[in-house]
């Protein structure tokens, strides 16, 4: 009886985590440019499971931890990057990383897909590619309705206040997993990385 309590409570605690309130609806809401010379990150949410589950992104370039936004079911947040290598960090339960290669002037996609953990979702990140070698591409129905649906949100005072109360919890996260992300078979992270040719 108690296991079955449990096991419900758990549940209950798995979904209470409801769409984020932290982050606010931007006012643009069209596809835009990069500013000039730049690149634009656009960190999308595909949610078949946990979709009340929210994840936070970070832009951890050079070991810098810079906040880039919450993302939660249907939504999506747009990121301006110099041109080059970065590396981006999404943290749920555990985190797990994203590298990217960006030239200036062109736009990126990366899609954060959840999966479930002990007590709450576990995220990982996939480019989305003009070629089948991802689990997502431009021209795939999946992509485009995903697109469709989601709204662009940005960061606010509320989860800026957020990212600095977490910041601790943060840091040990990146402290632990980057390393054993590095520590992956070549394969599995060029999976995971965002290539010059993988604009939009």
């Amino acid at each position: 009886m108690f296991k079955k309590v449990l096991s419900v409570l758990g549940l209950v605690i798995l979904v209470s985590g409801c769409q984020s309130t932290l982050m606010e609806p931007s006012t643009e809401q069209v596809e835009t440019n990069s500013k000039s010379g730049n690149a634009k990150m656009v960190f999308i949410r595909s949610a078949f499971v946990g979709q009340a589950i929210q994840a936070s992104v970070f832009d951890v370039t050079n070991n810098e931890t810079k906040f880039i936004g919450i993302i939660s079911n249907d939504t999506k947040v747009s990121f301006d990057v110099t041109p080059g290598e970065h590396m981006f960090m999404v943290v749920g339960e555990s985190a797990d990383f994203l590298k990217a290669n960006v030239i200036a002037d062109k736009t990126y996609y990366a899609v954060v897909t959840p999966r479930m953990g002990f007590w709450k979702a576990r995220f990982s990140m996939f480019p989305v590619r003009n070629d089948q070698s991802s689990k997502f591409q431009y021209d795939s129905k999946d992509f485009k309705e995903m697109q469709k649906d989601a709204k662009f949100v940005k960061s606010g005072i509320k989860a800026e206040q957020w990212a600095v109360k977490n910041s601790p919890s943060i840091a040990k996260k990146l402290a632990k997993y980057l390393p054993e992300w590095k520590a992956k078979a070549l394969t599995k992270q060029q999976a995971a990385t965002v290539e010059v040719i993988d604009h939009l």
